[in-house]
């Protein structure tokens, strides 16, 4: 049964397997539905998914939502692992930039 303060800590019931993954955690359709907001609130925070089941029977299954986020430490840590360019494409570089980069200056100075 579920705790019934506030702070229902979800994570504290949940099982390792021997690969050391959680296995998924197993309520009764009537205590999910008495508890349904702490319920939702544990999967949130402990970012885990839980088996609703009725008379023994897995029935569906609350999940957290997979969010993709990225900091400014992970596009660092990325940019930091990812393997350094060649000569050949720092010449391309270059040779684009100087091509790219040349000053251009009008015939008539005066036209618009």
């Amino acid at each position: 049964m579920l705790a019934d303060n506030a702070d229902y800590a979800f994570h504290a019931d949940m099982a390792t397997s021997s690969a050391g993954r959680s296995r998924l955690r197993t309520v009764p359709a009537t205590e999910a539905a008495k508890n349904f907001g702490r319920l939702i609130d544990a999967v949130r925070e402990t970012r885990t998914d839980v088996i609703v089941e009725r008379g023994g029977v897995a029935v569906a299954r609350i999940a957290p939502v997979l969010e993709r986020t990225c900091t400014g430490r992970d596009l660092v840590n990325l940019l930091r692992s990812a393997p350094t360019p060649g000569e050949a494409f720092r010449r391309e570089v270059a040779a684009g930039r100087r091509r790219l980069n040349k000053r251009v200056v009008p015939k008539h100075p005066w036209a618009s």
